[in-house]
């Protein structure tokens, strides 16, 4: 039983009542001063609250997804081996394998009228980084009408660890971006749906480290080039942009900033602006200060060119750390050249998935009307 599953939520919940009421029966006659009786009090409260906790911690991972097995949140997960064929030419299996299809959540199984999700496995043909994704393909995909079209395309992070899945389940992108082009509040978009973490569990900020994953060259060129080459993708400058929540925020921004010419937009929702170093990051930089400048978003803005792209950043006055360096970071883009910034900030939110999920409609307009 994996990790995310109910049967495990409702296992834990049983257990846990089960410990209480036994608690309440048994406590009378754990009731004498010897060491046993002590002994049996203690390990059934311990266990109570073990159980408790263990509900309290499963229902959290199933609402905000960051773990997505036991491997995962163990710190075993292993990089999954795809055998790479290196062909080329749209349509051919390269870099890229559709795994399994599904239909998008409370749509038609019918692709033309509900759209497609697809999970994916992408190997980066320079970076070698192997990882898993989930694409949406907009119904229009899959009508005549637009057999020979291109369309535009986002890639959409998550945070630090995060699931893919939870991008399809908890945040709805692929219903909300169906809904907004239905409705004619945007047009119909490609997303690719992923973790920022492609080198489990290892937090790489989305940074080329010296000597290991090299994740922004992965994003900035391996993974468009896949894609691409698999899916009706515009390859024009302005047919990609890039969204994330939290470190998939400062990834978006950050890769947006550097690779202009790729990433034509790019949305921080609750994003930060530089990348943290800790026990999950690892050294990032080994000692070369210009990568860890580049990877400020301030020092980037004030000591290289302002990159011409459009950016997109959210926070809140209530809930959210970020909303005092956000409103600096806007105030510093207003004064470059070429980048273009526009901001969402609410009276109060926290920094969760209800808040994001207040904020991805109208991101999502947002980045719509600057992709081609």
């Amino acid at each position: 039983m994996g990790l995310m599953s109910n049967t495990v939520l409702v296992l834990a919940i049983f257990f846990a009542v089960l410990l209480f009421f036994g608690t309440v029966w048994l406590w009378p006659r754990l009731a004498r001063r010897n060491w046993r009786a002590v002994g049996g009090r203690v390990g059934l409260l311990l266990a109570t609250q073990v159980a408790l906790f263990a509900c309290v911690g499963l229902a959290a991972n199933q609402a905000f997804g960051f773990y997505a097995s036991w491997a995962d949140l163990f710190g075993q997960e292993s990089g999954q081996g795809v055998v790479v064929d290196h062909t080329q030419g749209r349509g051919q299996d390269g870099p890229l394998r559709v795994v399994e299809t599904r239909r998008v959540p409370s749509g038609s199984k019918r692709p033309e009228i509900g759209g497609q999700v697809q999970k994916i496995a992408i190997v980066g043909r320079t970076t070698h980084i192997a990882t898993p994704a989930f694409v949406y393909l907009p119904p229009e995909y899959f009508q005549a009408q637009y057999r020979t079209r291109t369309f535009p395309a986002a890639v959409v992070l998550t945070g630090y660890p995060g699931t893919a899945g939870a991008l399809v389940d908890k945040l709805n992108y692929p219903s909300t971006a169906r809904e907004l082009a239905s409705d004619g509040r945007m047009q119909p978009m490609i997303l690719v749906m992923m973790r920022p973490t492609v080198a489990p569990p290892r937090d790489t900020e989305c940074v080329d480290i010296p000597g290991g994953p090299q994740t922004e060259s992965f994003f900035a060129k391996d993974l468009p080039e896949a894609v691409s080459g698999h899916y009706r993708v515009g390859t024009k400058a302005g047919s990609w942009g890039i969204i994330g929540d939290s470190t998939g925020g400062y990834c978006a921004l950050k890769i947006a900033m550097h690779h202009p010419k790729v990433y034509a937009a790019g949305v921080g929702l609750s994003a930060y602006y530089k990348a943290p170093i800790d026990p999950t990051t690892g050294d990032l930089f080994h000692g070369d200060k210009l990568r860890r400048n580049r990877a400020d978003l301030f020092w980037y803005l004030k000591h290289e060119p302002a990159p011409d792209t459009s950016l997109l950043v959210t926070t809140s006055k209530q809930g959210e750390p970020n909303y005092k360096e956000t409103l600096r970071f806007i105030q510093q883009v207003k004064a470059t050249d070429h980048t273009r910034v526009s901001s969402i900030i609410l009276d109060s939110g926290g920094h969760n998935f209800n808040t994001w999920r207040r904020e991805i409609p109208p991101a999502l307009q947002w980045m719509s009307g600057r992709l081609s």
